[in-house]
Formats: C-alpha cells, structure tokens, sequence
C-alpha cells in the first residue's frame, strides 16, 4: 500500500484538503469500479469527462480525489489533490504506485503506420523460443509468457499498462515487446515507460480524422524518440522518408536497417513465394515462414531489435527463420483444394503491399480477388484510396461492410467507391452483407484464383452500432469452403 506522497513524487501537485500521507488502496479511473479506500483519478477523455463523476466516486468509497478541476463538493474526510493535467499525468502516478515497474524489464517499443503487430509478435515469439520470459502488448492481445491476456486497444491506457508491467515483474519477464500507437503518444499513455529499445516502421495514411493531417501524425510519432534518453537504442527504417526525421534531435544511439540504401542492416530479398521467403541480411543468406516482401523490413526489423537487445545474430537466426507470422497478418486458410489470405490491412498502403506482394507471387493466368471494407467512425478519407488501390492491383473486387460501427455501411462503400474511375468501377460489386461478400468470391474465383479477405484479420467480431457481433473472417472462409 503507498501514501499519496509516494504516488505523486516527480509529479507537480498541491494538496487542496486532506493529508499528503493518506493511504492509498488502488488508483482507479473508472467511477464505477472505485472501492473503499481507492483513490480516483479523473481524468478528461475525447468521449467524457471522468470530473463528472467525482461525487459518484466518493460516494462508492474513494478516499482521495486526484483532478485538474477542482470540484465544489467538499468533504472533510476527502483527500483532495490538484495536478494540471491528469491525463498527462496518470503514467507517472501510476508507475510509482507499482514500483516503476518499466525500469525492471528491457522494454522495446514499436511506432509505424504498418508493421507494429508482425515486428512485435515475431520478437516474442522468437525470444520464447529461446527459452526467455517475455512480455507482449500488441493489437491482437497481451501475452505474459504462455498467459494470454484478451484487449481491445493496440496500446492500453497509462493505468492498465503500468498494472500490465507489474505482473511481468511479477512472472520474472525479462523483456516486453509492445505496439505503440499515435494515440497513445498523443494522449500521454506510455508516459513514465522506460524504453530500452524504440523501433520505427514506417509511416503512411492513417488515423487522419484524429491527428487531422500528416504533418501532426508525423510529430506524434517523432515524440516516441524525443523522449528517449542516452542510453536507449533507436531502430529506424531509412529507406522510409520520414525514418531520419524521427531521430532529428534524439539523444538514443540510431541503428538503420534498409533494403535499398547502404544500412547497418542491408536487406535483400533474394526469392519469395506462398511458403515464405529467402533474404540476405548483412551477407547471411537465410530462409523465413514469412510471406511477402513487405515482411523483409519487418524481418530486418527483428534482427537489427534483437541485437540491440543483447542477442547474437548466430543464436537466433536460424530460430527466427522458424517462425510463422501474426495471426492475420496475410495468413493463408486451406479447406480441402480451396484456400484464400485473411489480411489485417486497413490502409491505402497496407493493402497496396499486401496486393503487389500477392501479383509477384501468383502464376500466369491466376486471378487476384479481393473483399474489403473501410471502418466506420474513422478517418473517411482513405475510403477512396483503398477502393482504387484494390481495385488497381486485383482482377475482380467486392466492396463490403468492414467495421460500420454507428455509420451506416452502404454510405461508406458509397464514399468508397469515390475513388473509381470508369474503368476500374467495371471490376468492383458493391454486397454490404459481408459474409455474403466472402461468400460471392469463393464462388467467383476459380481453383487457382487468389483470394484476399482483408481489413479485419485477427478480429473476430464486427462492430455495428456499438454491439461487437461474432464475425471471423477465417472461420468463415472454412465454412463456405465446406460447403462449396
């Protein structure tokens, strides 16, 4: 248990009413889960405003009340802290009440547009592998060691992450690898985490309709490496333009990786097919599970990030070239003759990597059909852009229902369907159902055909209206092939 004292050290607060060595049960953030002796953190949201619900908190048993906001109601037996901003705020207050638990473990942080979720599964898997308790915060879940820990966020909120922290201390985790995403950067979440390693993908259109254009994208993930101090270690894809700009003025030492431009780790891919690929990195040739040839600067993501961690490329390579990728990251489903890709992307550039990868590797006279959506509530103006890059690179599309959310999904494929000229509107169905969507291309395609299913990938629900709805896109892929 620690005192109010211990949990706001390094933070800049004044006591309004109470007793700075007031014990402290838990740190709460959510009225509605606050038990006698907790203390509430309100904090200011894009969706509410957690000072609303101050008196609720005191009235289930907060003992202390930490906001940026004073409230008016007053109690005498109320501990009452003032900070001036709580949001920016809560990763420290909570690291201190877990013991910093961020500065026990190496930590590697990943920031990108594409490519957080395979860089970081494929590390945790291969540090698995050589018998290491690690750590994973990633879109598709947390992982402590073998403990699978379901989320809904790529990267949590400051609370639930230091708490994450703690219990990898806990499980005697020596490295955590975790996705960090622009709105957590912006919103102060991984405030207070130490970072050993910080790596960075690359950066395309994306998540417009919070950051409003891609100058501010670009300046919340150059704040990743802003804030690492001497000791850290940066890996950063050059052959990205906007790979150096991250490091500009950053104290971590800067390790490249690159498959076009002089690096420390020079990729070349030498041949590629549906069972994986064969790459040179640094003169060692060496085979991969993994498919596409976007996934070599993931690879090399991986390499150049386990030496800064402390392996040897002689110890891990031959492990690493074992490994299958994330789930649903251009994953192949089979039933019988019949097999189709699931892929996660749900921007112009994913999809377009995820398209030419697939046209390099499909043989003469095979077709490229391809199922996407666009999800609701977000940034619409990337619709149009990932209708005419699907419709460019596949020989047949079908526009469908992604994650509507509260939009209605016939407007979105409409917005969509924007960015179709005459010529590629000819190779594009419009079905909303997406099952049906699914359905209509296996039906379409032809034995050999190449059919790709993306936007959703490891989900396995659809968002409508608020209500997650059962949907995976592999499952049903395998029973519309069992029926055909």
């Amino acid at each position: 248990m620690k005192t109010l004292k211990q949990i706001l050290e390094g933070v800049n607060y004044q006591l309004i009413e109470g007793s700075e060595d007031a014990s402290v049960n838990q740190l709460q953030i959510d009225s509605r889960k606050v038990q006698k002796g907790d203390c509430f953190i309100a904090i200011k949201g894009s969706a509410s405003d957690g000072h609303l619900f101050i008196d609720k908190a005191i009235q289930a048993g907060a003992s202390s009340i930490i906001c940026s906001d004073v409230p008016d109601t007053r109690n005498e037996e109320l501990n009452l802290i003032q900070v001036n901003n709580t949001r920016d705020n809560l990763g420290f207050i909570a690291a201190n009440f877990f013991e910093k638990p961020s500065s026990q473990i190496k930590v590697w942080g990943v920031t990108g547009t594409n490519g957080k979720t395979t860089s970081s599964v494929l590390l945790f898997k291969l540090f698995r592998r050589l018998g290491m308790n690690v750590g994973l915060i990633s879109t598709i879940d947390i992982r402590i060691n073998d403990e699978i820990i379901p989320t809904q966020l790529t990267t949590p909120d400051a609370l639930t992450l230091q708490g994450i922290f703690a219990k990898m201390v806990d499980a005697n985790c020596d490295f955590v690898f975790m996705e960090v995403s622009s709105h957590a950067l912006d919103q102060g979440r991984v405030n207070a985490i130490e970072f050993d390693v910080a790596a960075f993908t690359n950066i395309s259109h994306d998540h417009l309709d919070y950051h409003k254009d891609m100058k501010e994208y670009i300046r919340v993930k150059k704040m990743f490496f802003d804030r690492l101090n001497k000791n850290a270690i940066a890996i950063i894809n050059i052959d990205d333009k906007n790979g150096k700009v991250m490091t500009e003025n950053s104290r971590a030492e800067v390790k490249t990786y690159s498959l076009r431009t002089m690096a420390d780790y020079k990729g070349k891919i030498m041949s590629q097919s549906f069972q994986g690929l064969h790459m040179k990195i640094n003169e060692i040739e060496a085979y991969f599970k993994v498919v596409g040839g976007y996934n070599a600067y993931n690879l090399l993501n991986v390499v150049a990030s386990s030496e800064a961690l402390g392996l040897e490329l002689e110890e891990f390579l031959a492990e690493l070239s074992a490994i299958d990728s994330a789930d649903g990251r251009l994953e192949r489903v089979d039933v019988g003759n019949r097999s189709a890709f699931v892929d996660y992307a749900h921007t112009p550039d994913a999809l377009i990597n995820v398209l030419e990868t697939l046209n390099q590797m499909k043989r003469k006279g095979e077709k490229i059909i391809t199922v996407v959506g666009a999800g609701g509530d977000r940034d619409k103006s990337k619709r149009p852009k990932m209708a005419k890059a699907a419709a460019r690179l596949s020989d047949q599309v079908i526009l469908t229902s992604d994650n509507p959310r509260t939009e209605n999904p016939e407007q979105i494929i409409s917005d969509m369907e924007a960015g179709l000229n005459s010529e590629l509107s000819t190779k594009v169905l419009k079905i909303t159902n997406r099952k049906e969507a699914i359905k209509t291309a296996c039906m379409l395609a032809r034995e050999k055909d190449v059919i790709l299913v993306a936007g959703k990938g490891h989900e396995k629900y659809q968002d409508i209206n608020g209500v997650k709805m059962p949907f995976d896109d592999k499952e049903i892929l395998k029973e519309i092939f069992k029926d055909l």
